[in-house]
């Protein structure tokens, strides 16, 4: 089977993560590229040796360009800040060598267009991390969505929720400094991300952005804890998203519920294996929501175990992204999402900020 040489920049958390999925995917999933850990970028070369001889890759490098431009390199995945995005795609693309970057694509507006551009400029295989939407249990919502299982779509709530920043003493850090670093720029572009997945483009949206704790022990707060989202996606379906850095009590609180004229799905990442399905029709005395328990008979589940209801887990996530990759450069045709997919977040995510400062309601299509 054929090797391709992969190359990670960043070895934190979504490097270790990405580490591990490109070294697990070939045996889990029989792709027919196999990974081959190639080289690690880190920001000194202390830390890159580290993660080097933590995950198995053959070299480690401080300097991205150096790990851009090496020949053996041949895909990259990018698990550093926004800030970094545009400059390691644009040159990675140019040498036709395709990208799997980390969500949200880019530090802008400006710098996720022109990723977009450059990478369909070059004919090259792009992707943007949003993993959650992988997990079997969604990916089948999707497809009974697809299906018309639910009828036509008349609304969607949604919400990234998690208390990492719940209690007002907890000390300020580099996630309390920056935009990018705040609810909108971590948290919200997975909800959204899902919003567009499962129910398609949205046309306009109203939005409150805020900081609760303007202070904490250390420093001054400059980004926002939580926002909510009206929206009003092109389909006609109304829509509302929460998302929140200080949700008391919510660890992983990914989580959905849609109505159809025929059904209705419920969803929450702190049970990812199962999902709650609602047919409407039989005798009203036995409708009700049925608890299904995901299993080889959903998307992309039965590769990590062929028992039902035993369940998968969130590195698992990430080992279906890496297939879809090495699928997406093996084929030659694109998966979703791609950096254009990436791009429309970011575009939902302008108009929203815009919304919270003017106080309206703004069209996706203006951004």
């Amino acid at each position: 089977m054929p090797e391709i040489g992969i190359g990670i920049v960043g070895g934190g958390y979504m490097g270790k993560a990405h580490s591990v999925a490109m070294s697990a995917v070939g045996a889990v999933f029989n792709t027919v590229l196999r990974p081959r850990l190639e080289m690690i970028c880190a920001s000194s070369m202390e830390s890159a040796e580290r993660y080097r001889q933590a995950y198995g890759f053959h070299r480690a490098t401080e300097d991205w360009r150096g790990l851009v431009n090496d020949p053996a390199v041949e895909a990259i995945v990018i698990a550093s800040p926004q800030s970094t995005h545009r400059q390691i795609a644009e040159a990675a693309v140019a040498l036709g060598k395709p990208v799997l970057c980390e969500k949200p694509l880019g530090a802008s507006l400006d710098d996720g267009r022109a990723m977009v551009l450059a990478a369909e400029a070059a004919g090259v295989t792009n992707m943007v991390g949003f993993n959650y939407v992988r997990t079997p249990a969604t990916q089948y919502a999707r497809q009974l969505i697809t299906d018309g299982e639910l009828g036509d779509i008349t609304w969607f709530r949604g919400e990234h929720t998690e208390d990492f920043y719940a209690d007002p003493q907890a000390p300020a850090t580099w996630r309390t400094t920056g935009m990018a670093n705040g609810t909108m720029g971590d948290l919200a572009p997975h909800m959204v991300n899902g919003a567009l997945a499962l129910i398609g483009p949205i046309a306009a949206v109203m939005a409150e952005v805020e900081t609760v704790h303007h202070t904490r022990p250390g420093g001054d707060v400059t980004n926002d804890d939580h926002a909510q989202i009206m929206c009003r996606f092109e389909n006609s379906a109304m829509g509302n998203i929460y998302v929140s850095r200080i949700s008391t009590g919510r660890k992983m609180g990914y989580a959905y519920e849609i109505s159809g004229t025929k059904g209705a799905i419920r969803f929450d990442q702190e049970d990812q294996n199962a999902l709650w399905y609602y047919r409407h029709d039989g005798p009203e005395a036995t409708r009700g929501f049925t608890k299904i328990l995901t299993g080889p008979a959903h998307p992309d589940y039965e590769p990590f175990c062929q028992g039902p209801g035993h369940g998968t887990g969130y590195q698992d996530q990430i080992i279906i992204e890496a297939k879809d990759f090495l699928e997406a450069i093996h084929t030659g045709k694109a998966i979703w999402p791609t950096f254009r997919d990436g791009h429309e977040v970011n575009r939902v995510l302008a108009a929203a900020l815009a919304s919270s400062e003017q106080r309206r309601w703004q069209e996706i299509g203006d951004f």
